[in-house]
């Protein structure tokens, strides 16, 4: 639909043309000086065929050797002054293309990073690499390969006509008569490549999104045996792909020969009119060759032209996706200007509803309070709004109606850094990152010795199992931490979230993952660390929460209960179900 869309706008877009220009901003005067440099190489290059007129018709027919070295060398000399600025004009639009994308890059992934968690949920994670990779590399050519080449190219072609026209407008006339028709060839290549193209980025968007997808679950595909079915699946993507670029290639075997045959007719015409001109004294020799060279010079830009402009279509669909990616207002709104040190960590949930589209509700009306230091648990089957309410805590996702405070403060009003510095989330899927051991612990937060690592290590009970390591916290940890077990990627994450030192404490299902050994000695370490600190627990196994201040019982989005472990199971209601049946559960075990 996106192609489809595209297809039917103006061959360029000169609105979004002039948004790309504006990325050189940065470096207007290297962008101006390659502006100069294909200005000066347009009037330098039309010489060189005058050259050769002027020495075929005043030295060689005159058989004047001393003459035609004078001429010889001059040529010589503007053929290093135009191949020198040749060379800096090629090498400055590179290096300002290169410059472009560099900053256009780090704008967009900046963009992503802090980008609400509801874009990561409803954009597949291929579709953000395509737009910060490849589409982003398209852009480079428009400047280095496409705009100011293309302007150079216009140039060229003034200067060359003004030459001809100056030097013999007959021939010049007679010369240029294929143009109308290479003009309508370059059309018809030109919109055809642009429909190639802007199907080959759809395929190659679908393809990064498959692949990153596929490659991330490739436990799951091969658990289940389905590997030819994905296989079959890659296949129709990369053959859609390969269809797209096959009709590309098949434009441009067209249009080159093509561009060929209507230079090889200008040649023909010129050579038997110029013929004509020089038997009947109207013209001398040295005109034919210099208007071959003319025609070539001509014909050259003209035929690149066709191809530059559709480099500037591709820079101009990758970067119209750029584009919408960065015009969409996917942040959290940072307006709080509250920025403290420390928080008591006293949290109170007010009338909140929240919905991560407009017409479910993951949480309903949803109100309690928590003192600072205390511990609250949350429990609740799979659905009932448990990671939601946490999830609004750190403004991870903004509410619909209602109130959240920390320390009788909006969190609204908290600035959003300041906010998230009081909290260590654990989760229940570890991710850990390629690097050692430190850097997932410290997340490269300089501030964050190697000893404040260890002495949380080891209140958690890690130190033991890292120091065995090989090279202990320095141990390298492949994407992901797939060399690591389940059980000791939490045990890291939990360090993680230690060293932060954070006011509040939340816990989603951290245990879930770890064996009963390990579990013991976390829970243990729990009950040291939530003193003087507010802790959220989510856990499915009831009995790892006893001893919270306060156990919050969710259902459907509601908050169906509220209190400690004894008043719940005093009220026999929801907790007490739910406690009786796990225990029996247990029993029968």
């Amino acid at each position: 639909m996106e192609s489809e869309t595209t297809a039917k706008k103006q061959l360029l877009d000169f609105e979004l043309l002039w948004r790309i220009l504006r990325l050189a901003n940065p470096y207007i005067f290297w962008f101006r000086l390659s502006i100069a440099l294909s200005l000066a190489l347009a009037i330098i290059a039309p010489f060189r065929p005058k050259i050769v007129q002027y020495t075929v018709d005043n030295y060689i027919t005159h058989y004047n050797f001393d003459g035609l070295k004078l001429m010889a060398l001059l040529l010589l000399v503007f053929l290093i002054v135009e191949s020198v600025m040749r060379y800096a004009f090629n090498f400055l639009t590179a290096w300002l293309g290169q410059s472009v994308i560099r900053d256009m890059r780090v704008r967009v992934f900046n963009h992503i990073i802090q980008s609400r968690l509801k874009y990561f949920d409803t954009t597949p994670i291929g579709t953000s690499t395509t737009r910060t990779i490849s589409d982003i590399e398209a852009v480079s050519d428009t400047f280095s390969e496409g705009l100011i080449t293309i302007l150079a190219d216009i140039l060229t072609i003034i200067v060359v006509l003004s030459f001809m026209f100056y030097t013999n407008w007959k021939l010049t006339l007679v010369s240029v008569s294929t143009l109308p028709i290479l003009l309508f060839v370059t059309r018809w290549f030109q919109e055809g490549v642009k429909r190639s193209f802007q199907e080959e980025r759809t395929q190659i968007g679908r393809l990064n999104a498959f692949l990153q997808e596929h490659l991330t679950g490739m436990r799951i595909i091969q658990l289940f045996n389905v590997e030819e079915k994905e296989f079959a699946k890659f296949s129709d993507i990369n053959n859609s792909l390969k269809k797209a670029n096959i009709n590309g290639i098949w434009y441009y075997s067209l249009f080159f020969p093509a561009v060929e045959i209507l230079l090889a007719a200008s040649v023909g015409l010129l050579v038997w009119n110029a013929s004509k001109q020089i038997l009947e004294g109207e013209a001398e020799v040295g005109v034919i060759m210099a208007f071959i060279l003319y025609i070539n010079m001509l014909f050259r830009p003209l035929r690149f032209i066709a191809d530059k402009v559709n480099t500037i279509q591709r820079g101009l669909v990758a970067c119209e996706r750029v584009f919408k990616l960065l015009d969409r207002d996917e942040r959290i709104p940072n307006n709080g200007t509250f920025a403290p040190q420390h928080v008591k960590g006293k949290i109170e949930f007010k009338n909140v509803w929240f919905a991560y589209n407009d017409e479910h509700y993951a949480l309903k009306d949803v109100s309690f309070s928590l003192a600072a230091g205390e511990t609250l648990a949350i429990v609740g089957s799979t659905g009932s709004g448990k990671t939601s309410a946490i999830s609004l805590l750190g403004r991870f996702y903004d509410i619909n109606k209602g109130k959240i405070t920390i320390d009788d403060v909006s969190i609204s009003d908290y600035e959003l850094g300041a906010l998230r510095r009081q909290m260590s989330i654990v989760l229940q899927d570890v991710f850990l990152f390629a690097g050692t051991v430190f850097e997932n612990i410290t997340l490269r937060d300089i501030s964050i010795s190697r000893e404040e690592v260890i002495a949380a290590a080891k209140l958690v009970g890690a130190h033991e199992f890292i120091s065995r390591l090989p090279g202990g916290y320095n141990y390298k940890v492949m994407e992901r931490g797939a060399t690591l077990a389940m059980g000791q990627r939490q045990l890291i994450s939990f360090v993680r979230a230690l060293v932060f030192k954070p006011s509040i404490l939340i816990l989603d299902e951290a245990t879930s993952s770890i064996d009963s050994e390990s579990e013991s000695i976390i829970q243990k370490a729990i009950e040291k660390l939530v003193e003087g600190r507010t802790s959220i627990v989510i856990a499915h196994r009831l009995s790892t929460i006893r001893h919270a201040h306060k156990i919050a019982v969710f259902d459907k989005g509601e908050l169906k209960e509220f209190g400690s472990h004894e008043t719940l199971l005093a009220q026999n209601g929801y907790y007490k179900k739910l406690y009786d049946m796990q225990f029996m559960t247990q029993l029968s075990a």
